[in-house]
């Protein structure tokens, strides 16, 4: 008897590899899932909640845009986001007016640590607006592909019915897992089309209703800062553990917010003193106020280095600080090891006196 060949083993997505688009599923209006795979046939390992950064070939680019994976990890040779265009979108609408099955784009990531897999808990509350639905997509097909029951509130909120993202596959999931309960919540019907669901905007009433266990639930809200507002005020009205609340989100940090980071010991940039900036890698130097970021000068310098967000929470421009001192305050864009191994992100970093980059 022949014993069969060896299994190979597993190779794994790195970001120095190109991703190709396979597929393009409209969803909803100006809403489209992108799927990729690897050229190399290589399998992706993520964790479900985190996000991609894309190199955009746009006009006058490229552009760097940041997008959760919608996919999940259980389901490894393809990796897929979710997009929304909203008025104005420069990065979205170029995907999808020109990216096609076969079209090959740069990647950076995966990254963020939104994801219920840091904060195992027995029951779970997902609620979600707009394209904010998509890392609870991911998380949901995990749970689901694990052949095991779960206990998940999952609320969606939406102008419309016929704008939420999503509802066949999670209605066809709803139908085979009894611990997944959907709840939709729109703004307004469709023409002409009855909806006996909730309707209005979302709200501490809608909350006791959908979830009457909520104070049991660990949570995870994605959706527009307005929306996610909302939903914190609702919770700390209600008396829920707000230390059991988790978001995702790629706005600015509110003015208020507490910020955490890697400070420089009672030292500030000040903006009447100047910083040499060392550049390594093209061996340029700059010569700015202490208050002006990394990222800033590397532009004024005529170089170039991806960056996404520009607050410190995507991470697309982490780069290598040499040697110096920077004041750097990012909002969870880069790990505690890797600020050890002197990595820093630009858009977040001043520097303090004599600093040289790897760029």
């Amino acid at each position: 008897m022949s014993s069969l060949p060896p299994f190979p083993p597993r190779a794994f997505w790195k970001d120095s590899e190109p991703l190709e688009c396979v597929a393009v599923l409209p969803e909803v209006a100006n809403t489209v899932t992108f799927t990729f795979r690897a050229p190399s046939g290589a399998f992706f390992d993520f964790d479900t909640g985190q996000f991609l950064t894309l190199e955009l070939p746009v006009p006058g680019g490229p552009l760097y845009r940041t997008y959760t994976i919608s996919s999940s990890p259980s389901r490894p040779r393809s990796i897929s986001v979710t997009v929304k265009a909203q008025a104005g979108s420069i990065g979205t609408r170029w995907m999808l007016d020109h990216l096609t099955p076969g079209t090959r784009i740069k990647a950076m990531g995966p990254a963020g640590g939104f994801t219920y897999l840091q904060h195992p808990a027995e029951k779970y509350l997902f609620i979600s607006a707009g394209s904010g639905i998509t890392p609870m997509m991911s998380m949901t097909t995990f749970m689901y592909d694990l052949g095991t029951e779960p206990d998940i509130v999952f609320i969606n909120c939406a102008k419309r019915p016929s704008e939420i993202i999503f509802r066949a596959r999670l209605e066809q999931m709803a139908t085979r897992a009894r611990g997944i309960d959907l709840k939709w919540v729109v703004e307004e019907s469709d023409p002409l089309s009855p909806w006996t669901g909730f309707q209005g905007q979302f709200n501490q009433l809608m909350l006791g209703l959908m979830a009457p266990d909520y104070l049991e639930r660990e949570v995870f809200c994605c959706g527009p800062e307005p929306f996610m507002v909302a939903v914190r005020e609702a919770l700390q009205g209600l008396g829920y553990d707000m230390e059991r609340y988790h978001q995702e989100s790629f706005a600015a940090p509110a003015a208020d917010a507490e910020t955490e980071g890697d400070e420089l010991d009672d030292v500030y940039p000040e903006a009447d003193t100047k910083a040499e900036i060392t550049f390594a890698a093209s061996g340029k130097t700059a010569l700015v106020p202490e208050t002006e970021t990394i990222l800033s000068a590397t532009r004024g310098a005529g170089l170039n280095i991806p960056s996404g967000c520009t607050f410190g929470v995507c991470g697309t421009c982490k780069i290598r600080k040499i040697s110096g001192e920077v004041h750097m305050v990012h909002n969870g864009g880069i790990s505690d090891d890797d600020i050890a191994d002197g990595y820093i992100l630009a858009c977040c970093s001043h520097p303090i006196g004599a600093v040289t980059v790897d760029v």
